[in-house]
């Protein structure tokens, strides 16, 4: 039987506090859609996609009602399109990046992930001719996203597609610059890309997946704080054991809610990524987490010690919850969906470099952070490969999600809306990497790869 006091609580946390299932993802396996015609691949893409997911929002809204928690978004991830696009050429893979974007019109979906490539240790004709359509792709679709996983620890850094990736994203930024460059939102460059993560931009459904499968994000980061300022000045290590309490509870409510989605839609259980997502709303921030710990303000010193902190009594907590977390699973920091980031990199508190440094012992990496639109694609490649390499050294996944504002400078805000919220426009180092970018190949894995 529930206490009253834990019903409350929950009730508590739903009201005032932000709590919410961020996304119910379902993971659609496209390889039975394979055809030697773009136009039949394109169409049973287009009929799997509608007949397997056609009850996924409807569901969502039964959930939502029944258990009284709001379920933010609702999404279809896909097996990475470079894998099943074959001969189609750049032209066919713009064609299945409208296909997809208007089965998630005809379904309602907020958006469909997938529009993909693993290249992390070189690049095939069909990976090739994707990454050099994602510009247009994304440019001409509305709830398409795009990733490209260019490391991995056991096989290194593929620089040469860390280099294609920063004229993507110049370009993307270029093609989309009448909308603040926001088709750069929509596309994140990783390393060590998890097969199960329902958040977008960077999820997609791998091929040791099944069929097809539910995957649930939660997102606390409101309790959390609330949590936090409740506990007033206490040790470090009752901190740590609050907070492992606060995502025990929060991680079992996505559970709930993947079971019974998993159940009604007659598709089996993956995960539930316990990451702690911001959004722009007051209250729903992990900077002000940090600053709930004593902090004067996300990016001072002790922000790297206090993240590391929080990710690590994240994930202990959750997986106490459920006996299948994964994802990415800890704490977000992306700079235009967190008010408390936002506030911190307007007043100068918090740097690139400071971001680079956190993403060392958190969840993703440098995420949603807007850049001058001059900032040249060479340097572009340069942060995304001290980024990567920081997942490649640590066996982690990191990610980065660079916008160059097109038009846009230094001290200049982007507005994106919505749950993208706004990006301060920050500096980059000037000193130019074009030679290093240059020498192309691949930065042999590390020797700790060696585990076999």
């Amino acid at each position: 039987m529930l206490e009253l006091s834990n019903i409350l609580e929950t009730i508590n946390m739903i009201r005032d506090e932000n709590l919410d299932i961020r996304t119910v993802t379902m993971g659609i396996s496209l390889f039975d859609c394979v055809s030697d015609d773009p136009g039949l691949l394109c169409e049973n893409i287009y009929e799997k996609l509608c007949r397997r997911a056609e009850r996924l929002v409807p569901v969502a809204g039964e959930i939502e009602k029944l258990y009284g928690i709001p379920v933010i978004n609702k999404r279809i991830s896909v097996t990475p399109v470079s894998l099943i696009g074959g001969k189609t050429g750049r032209d066919g893979y713009v064609k299945i990046a409208k296909t997809l974007d208007r089965a998630a019109k005809t379904l309602g979906v907020n958006f469909v992930g997938g529009y993909s490539a693993l290249v992390q240790k070189g690049m095939t004709d069909g990976a090739r001719e994707l990454m050099t359509s994602i510009p247009q792709a994304l440019s001409e679709t509305d709830f398409v996203c795009s990733s490209v996983n260019v490391a991995s620890t056991k096989a290194g850094i593929n620089m040469d597609a860390v280099a294609m990736c920063g004229d993507v994203i110049k370009e993307t930024a270029r093609l989309t610059a009448d909308r603040g460059s926001i088709g750069c939102a929509k596309f994140v460059v990783f390393a060590n890309a998890p097969e199960d993560n329902p958040f977008m931009a960077g999820a997609f459904h791998g091929s040791g997946e099944p069929e097809a499968v539910i995957n649930v994000g939660v997102s606390g980061p409101g309790v959390v704080a609330a949590a936090v300022k409740r506990a007033g000045n206490c040790s470090f290590s009752e901190l740590a054991d609050l907070i492992k309490k606060t995502s025990f509870k929060i991680t079992r409510m996505g559970q709930l809610v993947a079971c019974e989605a998993s159940k009604r839609l007659d598709v089996p259980f993956g995960i539930v990524d316990l990451s702690l997502a911001p959004t722009p709303a007051v209250g729903d921030s992990v900077a002000h987490i940090l600053e709930s710990m004593g902090l004067e303000s996300a990016g001072a010193p002790g922000t790297t010690a206090a993240l590391a902190l929080l990710n690590d009594a994240v994930k202990k907590g959750g997986v106490m919850a459920s006996s299948f977390v994964g994802g990415l699973s800890g704490a977000f920091i992306p700079v235009s969906e967190d008010a408390g980031m936002i506030d911190a990199v307007t007043k100068g508190a918090l740097t690139i470099e400071k971001l680079e440094a956190m993403t060392a012992v958190c969840s993703v990496g440098l995420d949603m952070i807007a850049i001058p639109g001059d900032t040249p694609s060479s340097t572009i490649c340069g942060v995304i490969a001290d980024e990567i390499s920081i997942g490649v050294a640590n066996t982690k996944t990191t990610a980065v999600r660079l916008i160059p504002a097109y038009g846009k400078k230094v001290g200049d805000t982007v507005e994106f809306g919505g749950l993208l919220g706004r990006a301060p426009v920050i500096p980059v180092n000037g000193y130019g990497c074009a030679d290093f970018i240059a020498r192309g190949g691949r930065i042999p894995a590390p020797i700790h790869s060696l585990k076999n």
